[in-house]
């Protein structure tokens, strides 16, 4: 199963354990009265944001998600034990909303933010409670409450410093191969990546960047053409985009390329438009005549664009082109989130993990 980045879950939390009616009788204590304790509270569900994980896939195996219910209270005034939280861990970049209505309620950005999917019922109290001078031998306890139950989706929005966008078959697959270790699926046809691809660019005396390959728009890709529609949201955490354009057709064919591009991500969210960004003219090694190369570049340039001829096959012009995006990822600020994440209190220390 490969890259998932949208699931449908369901989370409840614990219920709370009932309160106990009970009444001490130890020899030569009479009327020891009632003695019930109170059941214990449910655990709660949280949903937390680890950079451990890069994909939902998880959720394709597991879709009900249960906090442990809380123990029922006994006699002698013993409180019932606490219900265990649970933990789910999603990726970085994961919003989350309510299944039913769409409302976003968490935008998990940063390592360890956490946001509280479903909160554990109270426990019940025991008969110790309802003692009074008019009824000293109460036989009444309250059962616990149950905990919160409601299904959600998520969805993945990769977080990553560059994000690739071009013209499927514009070698977008091939440049990420050559920055980064990464292994995509390279053909001489559209369409060959079919989902997202990350990759880190490893420097010299910098960190590290993630850079992101989104599948191959076309035209009408944010009325749902193609795979853009799938992946748009992807290209919204992105710091830089990068838009590469083949270079290798006839002379008018790069710039429409890179306005096809331009007017689809206008299209899907006018913020896009105002992101750092940067044109790579591709494949410039199937290009023999360089004043055509010379009179394409131009036309980039004449619109305030900063454009850099490469080839990611030969390896021409990369070394500018890692020069120029560590620049720009270093002045530039991290990419706006939706809404501030749900941080909740601490679990207790009987808590636990699950994926």
């Amino acid at each position: 199963m490969g890259f998932i980045d949208e699931a449908k879950f369901f989370v409840k939390g614990g219920d709370g354990g009932r309160g106990c009616v009970s009444f001490r009788r130890e020899k030569y204590v009479p009327k020891g009265g009632p003695d019930g304790g109170d059941g214990g509270d449910g655990g709660t569900v949280y949903l937390e944001a680890s950079h451990r994980l890069h994909s939902l896939i998880d959720f394709s195996y597991k879709s009900h998600f249960s906090a442990v219910s809380g123990g029922h209270g006994q006699g002698k005034k013993m409180h019932g034990r606490n219900g265990a939280d649970l933990v789910v861990m999603v990726p970085r970049g994961a919003v989350v909303k309510d299944a039913e209505t769409g409302e976003v309620l968490a935008d998990l950005v940063n390592d360890g933010d956490r946001f509280c999917a479903a909160r554990g019922g109270d426990g019940g109290r025991g008969n110790v409670h309802f003692a009074s001078s008019f009824n000293r031998a109460p036989r009444r306890a309250t059962p616990g409450y149950p905990g919160e139950e409601r299904w959600l989706r998520i969805e993945l929005k990769l977080i990553a410093d560059v994000g690739l966008v071009g013209l499927p078959n514009a070698g977008k697959s091939t440049l990420l191969s050559k920055l980064s270790a990464a292994r995509p699926k390279i053909g001489a046809y559209p369409f060959t990546t079919l989902e997202p691809q990350l990759g880190i660019m490893q420097l010299e005396d910098h960190d590290p960047y993630v850079i992101a390959d989104i599948p191959g728009l076309i035209e009408g890709a944010h009325h749902g053409a193609g795979l853009g529609i799938k992946f748009l949201r992807h290209i919204e955490r992105t710091r830089v985009l990068l838009h590469v354009v083949d270079a290798s057709g006839p002379e008018d064919e790069p710039w429409q390329h890179y306005q096809t591009i331009e007017q689809e991500l206008r299209q899907y969210d006018d913020a896009l438009v105002g992101r750092q960004c940067l044109v790579a003219l591709n494949k410039i090694d199937q290009v023999e005549d360089e004043e055509r190369l010379s009179d394409v570049m131009a036309r980039f340039t004449a619109k305030g664009l900063e454009v850099l001829p490469l080839s990611a096959l030969t390896g021409e012009g990369l070394v500018p082109l890692r020069r120029r995006l560590t620049e720009l990822l270093e002045a530039s600020a991290p990419a706006p989130t939706m809404n501030e994440p749900n941080h909740e209190e601490e679990p207790g220390d009987n808590d636990f993990s699950g994926e």
